[in-house]
Parts: structure tokens; C-alpha cells; sequence
């Protein structure tokens, strides 16, 4: 084969046909042997071997006996080549672990007390399962989430229904993943801690404490009412662990979404109600038509295990707690 140099091109014009060419050259010997592996003609493979020499500006082959010696350059290129078609397998892997959901970013905003039971535990399933899959996690409220959702600037929102949640909202779609119940908080050694049958009406005459805002103020205050009360609010507190401690130090006591009870906080005592309790639905809200996106379904399947596993968690230790009552 007559070997051709010429001004070296633009690595973007070369022809990656030709450069597997010469590493078939490397592995076979002869261009007989490459033409044969690849159904060609001698001809076609000197000619497109002759134009990769043209297009580096080197020489490829010399003449060793009757065969082809593969020179210095060409021993270099193909060392290039090798790292070439690595980077480009490496390319269509992650195009095809992209396609399939295996990789990718979804940003994840959650509530506060979702984060921790929920978002948190699904990041850690998405690990393990889906390991080239980012999940970014931010602690933001609703309607802040839902406007981020709305912007792009998150995938999925954790959110509970209420009134100014997206319930019929045509800018999202709306993934169910728990019912979330609401114990109340007693301080130790309050006189109904080991009522056997606690219900609403027991709690009349309490001092309450309050959030300051939302579903979390909405539901209890509904609750009451419907149990034919108006509660005594005493306090207003917007922050969990100081409603707990308020709790501890006798001053009310506070109706609890279980995703936000206490664990192992002494001085404080969670208890079910016998009867059916207040609740509330938390929810995964993406764009329309996103649900099916792998990566985002990857998503929203981690939270539906974990929200199972915390409702039943939750679930058994009410239970547990009534049992010993």
C-alpha cells in the first residue's frame, strides 16, 4: 500500500471508520486478513488506509517483506485511538444509562418533616439501586416548592393536601404516597397518658399548642370542631422541637403529624387515638407528563417504598405505645 502524507486536519474531520481500519491492521498483520475479517475488498481497505495517512500528514505502514510494518506514528494514533474509542463507548454507555433512568440528576424539594422519614431514606434506596442517579435534596415549603417545580428548579415536591396545594392544578401532576395520621403530644405523667381509650373529646378542656400556620394548625383546629370543642390555644409555636419542649414543660399540649414525632425525647408521651384520628394525604408532585420520565420515576418509586415502610413503622409504634397504656 502506498503510503501518503499530507497537512494534518481538524480531529474533527477524521473518519473513525478508517482509524478502526488501522487497529484491525494491528490485530490481523496483513490487509488481506483485514479485508477478509471485514468483508471488503483489498482494495477499499488500502484506499481508506492510504486517506487516514493523508489526513494525520504521516505515514501509517512500510513495506516488510510481503507484508505491512505498522511505523512509529501509527503505533502512536493507536494508542490515541484506543483512549478515542474508550471515550466513546464510555459516551454511549451513559446516553443508554441516561435513556434507561441509571443516571441523571433529580432535584428533590421536601418539607421539613419529610426529609428525615422520606426523602432522605429514598435518596439512600436510589443509591443502591440506581448508583450514576444524583438526587439534590432541598428543604423547601409549599408554595415555595410547587413555584420551584413550576420554574424548573425542581423535579419533584413533597407536599400535603391543603387548600393551597395543587390539588386540580394543570401545572402538575399529583403522585399519592401516604396518610399521614396526627397523635397528640402529652407531657409525662399527664392524667390521660394511660387512658386506655383516648379520643378527641378527652382533650377539651386542655391548654393547646398550636402551629403557627398550615395544615399542621388547620387539621387539629377542624378536628376539634368536628368533636364538638373549641380548644384553648395557649401558645403558637412554628418549630417542632420547641412545641416538644413546650410539651415536656407542661405549658399544653399539641396534636403531632406522626412523620414529626418525637424519638426518644424524654418528658414527652405520643399517643394514638382509639377512635378514627385526624390525618392528612402527603403527596409527590412533578410536571405534567414527567412522571414517566425514568429518572423521575426512579424517584417517585424510592418515596413510595419508603413512605410504605414509614406509615407501617409509625403505625406499629402507635400500636406499641397504646399496647403499654
Amino acid at each position: 500500500m502506498e503510503s501518503a502524507t499530507g497537512r494534518l486536519r481538524h480531529p474533527a474531520d477524521l473518519d473513525l471508520r478508517r482509524l478502526r481500519l488501522l487497529t484491525e491492521l494491528e490485530r490481523h498483520g496483513t490487509v488481506s486478513a483485514v479485508a477478509a475479517a471485514l468483508h471488503l475488498t483489498p482494495s477499499a481497505v488500502s484506499q481508506q488506509l492510504a486517506a487516514l495517512a493523508k489526513d494525520l500528514g504521516v505515514r501509517l505502514t512500510e513495506p516488510a517483506g510481503r507484508r505491512l510494518r505498522l511505523t512509529p506514528e501509527a503505533r502512536l494514533v493507536l494508542r490515541h485511538t484506543a483512549r478515542v474509542f474508550g471515550a466513546i463507548d464510555a459516551l454511549y454507555e451513559d446516553l443508554a444509562a441516561q435513556r434507561d433512568g441509571e443516571a441523571g440528576q433529580v432535584s428533590v424539594a421536601g418539607f421539613a418533616t419529610t426529609l428525615a422519614p422520606l426523602v432522605l431514606p429514598a435518596a439512600g434506596l436510589l443509591k443502591h439501586s440506581h448508583p450514576r442517579l444524583r438526587t439534590a435534596l432541598a428543604e423547601v415549603d409549599p408554595p415555595d416548592s410547587f413555584e420551584r417545580l413550576s420554574r424548573g428548579e425542581a423535579d419533584v415536591a413533597i407536599a400535603v393536601e391543603a387548600p393551597d396545594a395543587p390539588e386540580h392544578d394543570p401545572r402538575f401532576d399529583k403522585v399519592p404516597l401516604m396518610r399521614e395520621v396526627f397523635d397528640v403530644a402529652l407531657p409525662t405523667g399527664h392524667r390521660l397518658v394511660d387512658e386506655p381509650a383516648l379520643g378527641l373529646p378527652d382533650l377539651a378542656e386542655e391548654a393547646w399548642i398550636f402551629a403557627t400556620v398550615g395544615m399542621c394548625r388547620e387539621i387539629p383546629l377542624a378536628a376539634c370542631a368536628a368533636a364538638g370543642f373549641t380548644p384553648q390555644a395557649t401558645h403558637t409555636i412554628g418549630d417542632w422541637e420547641a412545641t416538644f419542649a413546650a410539651v415536656r414543660a407542661g405549658l399544653g399540649i399539641s396534636l403531632v403529624p406522626r412523620l414529626a414525632r418525637p424519638v426518644g425525647r424524654d418528658g414527652v408521651v405520643v399517643r394514638p387515638f382509639a377512635a378514627e384520628a385526624p390525618s392528612r394525604r402527603v403527596f409527590a408532585a412533578v410536571r405534567p407528563g414527567e412522571r414517566g420520565v425514568p429518572q423521575i420515576a426512579a424517584v417517585l418509586d424510592a418515596l413510595r417504598e419508603t413512605a410504605v415502610g414509614e406509615e407501617a413503622r409509625t403505625a406499629r409504634a402507635a400500636q406499641s405505645v397504646a399496647a403499654h397504656s
